[in-house]
């Protein structure tokens, strides 16, 4: 399947045909992990528990994002 890269805003991305969403039960807000493999590319969606995973993590970096940034000096 060709898919072309498009100017989306100031970025650029690529749309997912209608067949391979529904096939994967994928819907617009879900997260995709890409990675570089075997000279190309691998999309996979996220797994639920790592997306709760992820989550937490961003709100306790919101919690803490001043104890946070001072670490990190």
């Amino acid at each position: 399947m060709n898919i072309t890269i498009r100017k989306i805003g100031n970025s650029e991305g690529v749309i997912i045909p209608k067949e391979m969403l529904e096939r994967y039960g994928l819907k617009a807000g879900d997260q995709m992990q890409f990675t570089a493999k075997d000279g190309g590319f691998q999309m996979q969606p996220l797994e639920e528990a790592f997306q709760r995973q992820l989550e937490h993590a961003n709100r306790f970096m919101d919690k803490y994002k001043v104890a946070l940034k001072k670490l990190a000096e």
